[in-house]
């Protein structure tokens, strides 16, 4: 039989490298309650093609969810639906870089981003890590004077992938102002600001900026589903028109426009919010599991710890049967990282993760 998921588990292995929910944590029932809600309130609307940004149910849905989220800031008009945070990179990538460009990352930073970018055809650079501003600064004027065309820098700053960890609040100003002043646009990626469990989570950088030069990618892939393929892009009137003038939007209507109806119905009825709350529990209980059975710190939101660990310990951890992701891969240069490595408490239960971290320190302690 051909697969029909993604994840395919690996027999006596407790695999911490895959950023995927706990399948029993999807909401199947309410989404299926949520599919026919759509279907018999908005009839023929829900099933042809959509407006070229997003049905105005789910925009003007999700502006006001973002707004009593984030005290204002975000407007339909500064929205266009995407098919998750994976699809709102690539098509950001693709109004605002053109092949040959540089785009500059953090350091670290979420690992599959390298490939979306190669695909337009630019070349990726490393961030200083911190993002210090000076530091900043003069990376970028270096590859400008050296002839690279350096349109953006992308990077996840609210409980980032692989570090679970958050830009501080000074950083984020200091980088708008950097931004601002050398004509950088800053993608963020902020597809796990609402998983939060300790606290509340920092200002985003649109927030902060009011906009321009920020351009922000969404995702309900963490909090509802990733099967959705659902997402959306806030950035200013100008580049919002860019995505609306694509050819295949133009061809074939706004994207994922049925899911999108559906997503307006979960949200309209109380649904994602209470879905929210529930995995927020769920997720905060296996992070604990896995942070208090290695005795590390937690981070505060997110879905993954980013740890020190022995160069080259995989073999000798899955040997024990237990899998992460090397440290080497959230690097542009492919080569730094080399004691550190991703764990991902998404995936697995709170029992499952206690094990995992059992095996994980006997590979390190044989």
């Amino acid at each position: 039989m051909r697969p029909v998921i993604q994840f395919q588990p690996r027999p006596g292995i407790l695999d911490l490298g895959w950023g995927h929910p706990r399948p029993e944590l999807l909401p199947v029932e309410t989404w299926a309650r949520a599919a026919t809600r759509a279907a018999r309130h908005f009839g023929g609307q829900a099933l042809t093609y959509g407006y070229a940004t997003g049905p105005a149910p789910l925009l003007e849905w999700l502006s006001a969810h973002l707004n009593r989220l984030e005290g204002g800031g975000t407007a339909p008009e500064q929205t266009f639906v995407t098919g998750g945070a994976s699809h709102g990179l690539a098509l950001v990538t693709q109004v605002l870089a053109a092949p040959g460009d540089t785009v500059l990352v953090d350091s670290p930073t979420y690992h599959l981003a390298f490939r979306i970018l190669a695909d337009r055809g630019v070349s990726v650079a490393a961030a200083p890590e911190g993002l210090d501003p000076a530091s900043l600064t003069t990376r970028l004027r270096t590859l400008r004077a050296s002839g690279h065309r350096v349109p953006m820098l992308y990077l996840v700053p609210t409980f980032g992938n692989p570090t679970g960890l958050s830009l501080p609040d000074a950083r984020r100003a200091e980088l708008i102002s950097v931004a601002r002043a050398e004509s950088l646009t800053i993608v963020e990626d902020d597809t796990y600001r609402e998983l939060c469990y300790d606290g509340t989570a920092p200002a985003s950088l649109w927030r902060l900026a009011g906009g321009a030069p920020v351009v922000r990618l969404g995702s309900f892939a963490k909090t509802v589903a990733p099967g959705l393929r659902l997402g959306w892009i806030n950035a200013d009137p100008a580049v919002i028109g860019a995505l609306a003038a694509l050819g295949y939007v133009d061809s074939g209507g706004g994207v994922n426009h049925s899911v999108a109806m559906q997503m307006a119905a979960f949200g309209d009825a109380g649904w994602y919010d209470d879905h929210l709350a529930f995995v927020r529990g769920q997720y905060r209980a296996q992070r604990d599991a896995l942070a208090g059975a290695l005795g590390v710190s937690a981070p505060a939101g997110g879905w993954f710890l980013w740890l020190p660990m022995p160069a080259g310990l995989l073999p000798a951890a899955e040997a024990r049967g237990v899998s992460f992701v090397p440290g080497t891969r959230f690097y542009a240069d492919g080569t730094s990282g080399t004691t550190r490595v991703r764990l991902s408490f998404s995936h697995l239960s709170p029992a499952d993760l206690r094990r995992a971290a059992e095996r994980l320190t006997a590979a390190v302690r044989p």
